[in-house]
């Protein structure tokens, strides 16, 4: 499953590999990966498999009653889910709207509910640790986060595990470096270049920098 999600994800250049012309992210930091899942939903088969793997996901954790998407990527997927396992469906807003009754929950899910997050992404984990706390201050149970791609951070597997939250993905950063290498999109020198910037984002950035002041 995670090698054939990392296939579909590379041909229709969801996921972006680059090296030595890394992207900016909003953070200003420089990778050599960008992702965008987004172009996923354009492809209705594509789009059918994700679904079907999500529900898999769902299957292996107990007692889910509902789903939540994360605003604004997470909304499409989660509905999707929600439609296709008939489970109720909210999404969380990234903060409180400024008019209305301002809420930051969209939906209508009780107080108790058992709940999974559904996002397209964790990276840092930051948008999916917020959108839980904010269903635990409502009154919601998280059981887990469930993703298309997950890029493996240490420090968001730390951040997880120190809340005593699970999160699932379809694919990893890894599983897909090891598509890429096996479909001749990167070179083994590429790939060792992937993995030291998946095992320290910050410094791999530091180094680019540093490596091409000035020109």
């Amino acid at each position: 499953m995670a090698h054939k999600i990392a296939e579909r994800l590379l041909d229709i250049q969801a996921v972006r590999l680059n090296p030595s012309q890394p992207f900016t992210w909003a953070s200003g930091l420089r990778s050599p990966v960008y992702c965008d899942n987004r172009r996923a939903l354009a492809h209705p088969d594509f789009r059918s498999q994700i679904v079907s793997g999500l529900c898999k996901l769902l299957e292996t954790i107990p007692n889910s009653r509902a789903i939540a998407g994360v605003a604004t990527a997470g909304i499409a997927w989660g509905a999707l889910l929600a439609h296709e396992t008939g489970l109720p469906f909210c999404y969380v807003r990234s903060k409180p709207k400024d008019h209305g009754l301002k809420n930051r929950i969209e939906g209508q899910l009780e107080p108790g509910s058992q709940v999974v997050v559904v996002e397209d992404l964790i990276s840092t984990g930051k948008s999916s640790l917020e959108a839980c706390d904010a269903l635990l201050d409502e009154g919601m149970v998280v059981l887990a986060v469930v993703s298309i791609f997950q890029y493996g951070f240490a420090q968001t597997k730390a951040q997880f595990e120190q809340r005593h939250l699970n999160f699932f993905s379809l694919c990893s950063f890894t599983e897909l470096l090891e598509r890429a290498l096996q479909r001749n999109s990167i070179t083994d020198l590429e790939f060792e270049e992937l993995m030291s910037w998946n095992l320290d984002p910050e410094a791999w950035s530091r180094n680019f920098l540093a490596q091409n002041a000035g020109i």
